[in-house]
């Protein structure tokens, strides 16, 4: 089970990058390939690798094989620093953005959990067709098999709605989310559906912030809200490649309080339902 108790309000705000293990280790080997004296090509010629390759395990960008470190070991003095240090690569949690990792650990042992989302439909109620655009029009583009990654990841922590059905999870979303169109209308037809039967189980809340709402308190942006086994409170907010996890407690209160304001200005649940079965009939 993930521990949550660790995380402290000076903890990391962005998930590492899955190569800062390698450009750890990459940085250590050639640090003892220069102390040794080698070049990087008279290097390779004893490992038995290209140049090429020796480079891009030094920068960080290729995960080295076995054969490499072990070679490594036996040019380099055979300190067992490589060894131990090549333990610790990662490519890190296929699927997930980087800076989602930690919050994604979090969200499987939480005993609630808030989200507020102003941009697309949450993850946790995307339907496949909608994740598959959403991933389909990402940039830098993702090849066919990272897509399929992708959209098993995704599906995969949908199962959190059923599995867990003593967990409350709540979602406040914006009409104009459900409104912005994608693909064909039985696809939109399919995400409303996909939204009305995950939102259906009873530890399941969804209201919708309707367009006449005009503003409200959290305008700042979407955020996400969770409350450990331990009764801690956390928050986690995303923007443009980056994610931030927040645990400092007059942040992550005052984040609870406008999430709670939004609560009383959008949809109550009924009425959601009966919003998003009327957009659905208007398709």
């Amino acid at each position: 089970m993930t521990d949550s108790s660790d995380v402290t309000a000076c903890d990391w705000e962005r998930e590492p990058d899955p190569s800062d293990s390698l450009r750890t280790f990459g940085a250590v080997v050639q640090a003892l390939r220069e102390h040794a004296g080698f070049s990087r090509a008279e290097f390779a010629g004893l490992v038995r690798f290209s140049k090429h390759t020796v480079e891009s395990v030094e920068l960080g960008r290729r995960m080295p094989d076995e054969s490499f470190v072990e070679r490594a070991e036996e040019v380099l003095g055979n300190t067992g620093a490589l060894r131990k240090a090549a333990g610790h690569l990662t490519r890190g949690e296929a699927g997930l953005a980087a800076w989602f990792r930690r919050w994604a650990r979090l969200e499987k042992v939480a005993v609630s959990l808030c989200t507020y989302e102003c941009r697309l439909v949450p993850g946790l109620l995307q339907s496949e067709g909608y994740a598959r655009a959403v991933f389909e029009g990402t940039i830098p583009v993702v090849t066919d098999e990272e897509l399929e990654t992708l959209l098993a990841v995704r599906m995969e922590r949908q199962r959190m709605l059923y599995e867990r059905p003593t967990v409350p999870f709540s979602f406040i979303v914006e009409e104009h989310v459900f409104r912005r169109r994608f693909g064909k209308a039985e696809q939109m037809r399919a995400m409303l559906d996909h939204v009305l039967e995950h939102s259906a189980p009873r530890n399941v809340t969804l209201q919708i912030v309707p367009l006449e709402a005009g503003l409200h308190a959290c305008l700042d942006g979407p955020v996400q809200l969770l409350e450990t086994p331990e009764r801690r409170r956390l928050a986690y907010s995303e923007g443009q490649q980056n994610g931030r996890l927040i645990a400092d407690p007059k942040e992550v209160s005052l984040l609870y309080q406008r999430y709670d304001k939004l609560r009383s200005q959008a949809l109550n649940p009924e009425d959601s339902r009966g919003l998003l079965e009327r957009l659905r009939g208007e398709l």
